[in-house]
């Protein structure tokens, strides 16, 4: 069902039609989160967040909104208030992949060590531009719906996926033990 379409029905009383922007987005939406917080689980909290506000901010919007940039853009505003709230809370100790033990052969262990490592170091990429570069290079969106969802130009956005990339090599031969 066009997005369009379920907006429309979505005014006009139908809540059930919300129903189907979330089965067409939510993986999407999950999945970018989760590579801008790092964490599975939090960013199917913040998911959950987006589809949240995104219906009851759905009758607001106008007809010609690109709903697909507008529901990135609230996904994009959560992920930003879930690092200032960590931020603030720095003063906990940190739990997670820190622990974490990659060895052996295993081809199952290095592919989960990769994973990892590419994680690390999109972590250590700045948020405007791990956002960018996630929006284009994993959720497939153009440098203009970036732009729209970001609030910026798309000049704006191509530098930022630059230098993101940049950031991210960087980052990743250091982990990797690569020299640069």
């Amino acid at each position: 069902m066009d997005d369009s379409l379920v907006i429309e029905q979505v005014r006009g009383g139908r809540t059930d039609a919300f129903s189907h922007v979330v089965e067409r987005y939510q993986a999407p939406i999950a999945r970018y989160l989760s590579r801008m917080t790092g964490n599975h689980d939090v960013a199917q909290d913040l998911a959950q967040d987006t589809f949240i506000q995104a219906y009851r901010g759905i009758l607001k919007t106008t007809s010609e909104l690109s709903f697909k940039a507008w529901l990135y853009k609230i996904a994009t505003n959560n992920a930003r208030q879930y690092h200032r709230r960590r931020q603030l809370l720095s003063f906990l100790p940190f739990t997670g992949s820190e622990n974490f033990s990659v060895g052996g052969d295993d081809p199952v262990s290095d592919s989960v060590g990769d994973r990892l490592m590419v994680q690390q170091a999109m972590l250590k990429v700045s948020h405007d531009r791990r956002t960018c570069m996630v929006l284009h290079f994993v959720e497939g969106l153009k440098y203009r719906e970036i732009a729209e969802v970001i609030g910026t130009t798309e000049e704006a956005v191509r530098k930022q996926v630059a230098r993101g990339s940049k950031d991210f090599r960087e980052a990743y031969g250091k982990l990797s033990g690569e020299s640069q």
